[in-house]
């Protein structure tokens, strides 16, 4: 096969890597966030539903999750199987939401309590305090871990071939089978790379814009 056709190909397939991992970052930040929040509760009911969703995301494999959001509502429910993309980004944000919100927790405890009690002082009620002082600090600090989980996540949406979504990887595995060939694996590690440095590239400079927060 020559190379500007497997560029081609591979291209097709990083797209929906691209997707895949865009739409995972666009819900699971947002919702781990809340599930953070939920993790902190005061009320015991709520606050162990939610370190039990967290235990279960964290503690089974990725692979393992995707299989059931796509297999379960048969298997389980007698539903039709989902479509596959979108059973990918459900499953991926249930995941990622999960490590992100305990990314979110150690940033909010990291805050000094006095800062809660000098914004009260001012005048600002809880939902001013935390979106105006206390969270613009939170993604300061959290940053570097949160980009240690985007640089995963880019790597971990090969694992979407476990449902035949053909992202990269996928496309990859498939030419170098049908040419038995390594060459689009080296190919697709080229792109992985690639997509990597970017995303760090963009991290670090967001990282850098934030400094004033130091």
């Amino acid at each position: 096969m020559e190379w500007s056709v497997l560029v081609a190909k591979l291209a097709e397939g990083m797209w929906v890597s691209v997707e895949i991992f865009s739409l995972t970052l666009l819900f699971s930040l947002p919702l781990g966030l809340f599930v953070a929040l939920g993790r902190m509760s005061r009320n015991p009911i709520l606050r162990n539903v939610i370190k039990f969703y967290i235990s279960i995301m964290r503690g089974t494999p990725l692979i393992l999750q995707l299989m059931v959001v796509y297999f379960g509502p048969y298997f389980i429910f007698g539903l039709p199987t989902p479509n596959r993309f979108l059973a990918t980004i459900v499953g991926f944000v249930l995941n990622y939401a999960a490590y992100f919100a305990e990314i979110y927790r150690g940033g909010i405890e990291s805050i000094d309590v006095g800062q809660y009690e000098a914004a009260q002082v001012l005048g600002y009620n809880k939902a001013q305090t935390f979106v105006r002082i206390i969270l613009p600090q939170v993604i300061k600090r959290i940053l570097p871990a949160v980009t240690n989980e985007v640089i995963t996540l880019i790597k971990d949406t090969a694992l979407a071939f476990t449902i035949s979504v053909s992202e990269m990887f996928t496309v990859a595995k498939a030419i170098a089978s049908a040419q038995s060939s390594v060459l689009p694996f080296v190919a697709a590690g080229i792109f992985y790379y690639v997509f990597n440095f970017i995303v760090a590239a963009i991290m670090e400079w967001i990282e850098k814009k934030l400094d004033y927060f130091r």
